[in-house]
């Protein structure tokens, strides 16, 4: 009873507190896993009596989570019949001037985002925004980042386009009873994707004009590559000058370590060892021929034997996400390379290369790395996919008769979902059959296509809500919102939603989502409110992060693309937040009116 009295929160309510607020700083301070993280904080509302078994675990037998599930089998059945590129190569088109190629690439974006994870719509368009922005002439940087926002606005216009549409309408009916329509959020979706796509051509100056990092790879002068000299190298005992690793064709040697790994001074007449670094800057190919005539291997391979070099490798660029384990590290301490087959060629930075051994930077998130590769290099089989994100990794499918069919299976899920004719799982679960039956996709490609680590934080983000709500915390947080913001319920909305929206900057949105509803669900029911607008409103809220490149996945696939650095979604981003706030709620006010319970 005594816990009680402190500040209105008994023992389980601070325990799930304290829970919640360390999951969010282990979050946001560590690379922990997220899946992992979500999963450690169950263990304790479960292990402290929080929660009972069945509570604890309700989430992964959640119909939201469950859905999503299901619906990654469905996305994976589009992508591989080419649905998705098919849709890019006829819309982009060659409009004249910003506003236009704005539109033009933020509606399909938003539309395609509707019905699939904004995730995989990103991915596939970062290239060809890329490619396009060159045809156009305009900076990758002038349109990345609206990609990213369309992708985002685009999600929340049906509930199936963005997780935390479905968490919350899934406990709003364990709540309510009742059943939202996956049509619910539409309108006040289109329209503030209307607001957004007309504040970003308004804003353009705001948008950063950035060099890409492949605007770095094309300068010949400051490519560094970092060779060794093995054991049983011919050349060994002949001077730099003798055996011509001094003045080379399309570079210039910049650096020379012997077996103490100290710069040594750079002199035609020094001899060279086996085991020497030799750190050249200069033009990619020249240099990597270099490399087979004179008997050079990568750094990583040490002074055992001469390594044969594959004469058919490529040359792939990926982004340092930022989860990966790589970041504060360097190539050369670790047995990257000869783990995954790799070579790493160069290193850029916010667009420009760096001038150093590649294998001596210590990495940070968004940097670009140039690998050199076998031609027949596959990222998915690899560790490397954990770590980094190749975009020109995707093979790109013939559109061929399953093109159709998966189309029409979409469209059929979607369609007799919305005119109720059967409950949105039971749509999911005979579109993901029917992806199968017609040879959409295999199995080995449906199961990979579902992501374990995000269906983890789902059901961890709907047990979290879950236990904010018995423990009372949610009825407690809204009694005191309602004692600072009165009893308008317009003032009430607007102010969960303007929490929820800058939380979600730096939080999972499903778990901002999961947080907020029964604070939301608590604050209209007292008011004696409707809860479905207000929830409505705060599924567009927690999906509205756009001033830190934390704030969504999305934001997190173009900033190494595009050569942001973390100010340049600050700049547009935060007036963004606000202007899709404002369009937030004025749209769902009119389209759903507040309406007092009977």
């Amino acid at each position: 009873m005594e816990a009680e009295l402190f500040l209105g929160f008994n023992l389980h309510a601070w325990i799930t507190i304290v829970t919640v607020l360390t999951m969010f700083t282990v979050l946001l301070f560590t690379k922990w896993r997220s899946d992992i993280v979500f999963l450690a904080a169950i263990g304790v509302l479960y292990v402290t009596g929080v929660l009972d078994a069945k509570e604890a675990f309700s989430g992964f037998s959640s119909t939201s989570v469950v859905t999503v599930g299901v619906l990654f089998v469905v996305v994976a059945g589009l992508t591989h019949t080419g649905v998705l590129q098919c849709i890019v190569r006829y819309l982009l088109g060659t409009p004249t001037g910003y506003g236009k190629a704005v539109v033009r690439l933020m509606l399909p974006v938003a539309v395609l985002s509707s019905f699939l994870s904004n995730t995989t719509v990103v991915s596939l368009f970062v290239n060809i925004v890329k490619m396009w922005s060159k045809k156009l002439n305009i900076s990758p940087s002038k349109l990345l980042i609206p990609l990213s926002y369309a992708s985002g606005m685009g999600g929340v216009c049906t509930l199936i386009g963005t997780p935390p549409n479905l968490i919350i309408s899934g406990l709003y009916e364990e709540s309510s009873g009742e059943t939202m329509n996956i049509l619910a959020t539409t309108i006040p979706g289109l329209f503030c994707l209307f607001i957004g796509v007309l504040s970003v051509i308004a804003m353009r100056r705001l948008l950063p004009d950035r060099k890409t990092p492949e605007s770095a790879f094309e300068a010949t002068s400051e490519y560094t590559v970092d060779l060794q000299v093995p054991s049983d190298n011919p050349f060994i005992g002949q001077t730099l000058g003798e055996a011509g690793l001094f003045h080379v064709k399309g570079g210039s040697l910049i650096d020379m370590y012997h077996f103490d790994e100290k710069p040594m001074p750079i002199a035609e007449d020094e001899p060279l060892m086996g085991g020497d670094h030799l750190v050249y800057a200069g033009q990619i190919d020249d240099l990597i021929e270099l490399a087979y005539t004179h008997k050079l291997v990568s750094s990583d391979h040490h002074v055992m034997s001469i390594k044969d070099l594959d004469d058919s490798a490529r040359l792939r660029t990926a982004y340092v996400t930022f989860t990966s384990s790589l970041i504060g590290t360097t190539i050369g301490d670790s047995t990257f390379e000869k783990d995954n087959n790799v070579v790493l060629a160069a290193v850029a930075r916010s667009g420009q290369r760096i001038k150093e051994a590649p294998r001596r930077v210590e990495l940070k998130a968004g940097d670009t790395l140039l690998f050199v590769c076998p031609k027949h290099f596959n990222v998915n089989a690899s560790t490397l996919a954990n770590d980094l994100h190749f975009f020109d990794s995707e093979a790109v499918p013939n559109i061929d008769y399953g093109t159709i069919i998966s189309t029409v299976i979409m469209i059929a899920m979607v369609v007799l979902s919305a005119l109720g004719v059967l409950p949105l799982l039971h749509c999911a679960f005979l579109a993901a059959a029917a992806m199968l039956i017609f040879r959409c996709c295999n199995m080995d490609q449906a199961m990979r296509a579902i992501n374990w680590d995000i269906l983890m934080v789902f059901a961890g983000s709907a047990v979290l809500g879950l236990a904010i709500q018995n423990t009372g915390v949610a009825e407690r947080l809204a009694s005191g919102i309602l004692d600072v913001c009165g009893t308008n319920p317009l003032v009430v909305m607007t102010a969960i939603c303007f929490v929820g929206t800058f939380i979600t900057e730096f939080i999972s949105n499903t778990a901002a989502g999961a947080m907020f509803f029964p604070i939301m669900y608590q604050a209209a029911e007292k008011l004696g409110y409707d809860p479905y607008p207000f929830l409505i409103a705060l599924m567009i809220s927690v999906s509205s992060s756009f001033a830190t490149p934390i704030g969504s996945p999305t934001h997190m696939l173009v900033y190494g693309p595009g050569g942001y650095r973390f100010s340049d979604f600050m700049r547009i981003g935060l007036l963004m937040n606000l202007i899709i706030l404002a369009a937030n709620i004025f749209i769902v006010s009119i389209v759903y009116p507040l309406t007092p319970l009977p």
